[in-house]
């Protein structure tokens, strides 16, 4: 979200401020070497904790007189009890990948954002550049890798704010998982993406490994700044990063 006015506001940076997004936003092959970094949430969904209610047992009652029954085979007293496995929970359903396309416009609805794209590359510091800080509703997307709906992590990235004010992803660390991510191709297809988790990272201890690794199915990463303002250092502290996977896809 935007920096505090004391220090570090939109109107106390130069423009170099808001160029990049940070440290964090390196192509996945150029973290094939880095160790695991460290990792804490944000935001996430909850457990039910509350303790299950406890058994009452009901009162005895005598039973009834019966007729002498024949006596019951033996069971021996090695049998082992059975255990019925508990079922497990399953995992979030991933549609098909779909073919490359190029992206043309991101909407996701919970926090108003629809925007047009623009194509991002490598920069000479061999950092993936972030979008124009000239225009506050654009969205980024890294033109070398797969394409969002292909098979593997697309990366799209967008501005928190710019020196003129508030950007595309000023609200993006207030998704939630179930959250949608429309993205319109230029197929006319419409990959819609469904958030698992939103988290936020040191730029320090970013876990570029995580976020950028190659998938075996259709998945999204959503990356801006988050945190503190570094006057200083002219950046903010964190990243904010959306993890999500492809759940359906329709023609227009």
């Amino acid at each position: 979200m935007a920096a505090p006015q004391s220090p570090g506001s939109p109107s106390s940076r130069t423009a170099s401020d808001t160029v990049t997004l940070g440290r964090a936003l390196l192509w996945p092959a150029a973290v094939a070497g880095l160790g695991m970094l460290l990792i804490y949430n944000s935001i996430g969904p909850s457990a039910d904790d509350k303790p299950p209610a406890p058994f009452t047992a009901a009162a005895p009652v005598a039973p009834a007189p019966a007729a002498p029954a024949a006596p019951a085979a033996p069971v021996p007293a090695s049998s082992p009890a059975v255990t019925v496995p508990r079922q497990a929970t399953p995992g979030p359903s991933v549609a098909p990948a779909l073919p490359r396309s190029l992206p043309t416009r991101l909407k996701i609805p919970a926090i108003a954002v629809d925007a047009p794209f623009t194509p991002l590359a490598i920069g000479a510091s061999g950092r993936l550049d972030a979008p124009p800080p000239n225009d506050r509703n654009l969205a980024g997307w890294f033109k070398d890798g797969v394409t969002p709906g292909e098979r593997g992590a697309s990366i799209v990235a967008g501005h928190v704010d710019t020196m003129t004010g508030p950007a595309v992803f000023l609200q993006l660390r207030f998704l939630r998982p179930g959250a949608t991510v429309d993205i319109t191709r230029a197929d006319g297809s419409v990959a819609t993406f469904k958030v698992d988790t939103v988290e936020t990272f040191s730029k320090a201890k970013f876990p570029d490994k995580r976020v950028y690794a190659d998938t075996p199915d259709a998945q999204l990463r959503l990356i801006t700044c988050g945190g503190n303002y570094d006057k200083k250092a002219k950046d903010y502290e964190d990243n904010v990063v959306v993890f999500a996977h492809l759940d359906s896809a329709k023609r227009k």
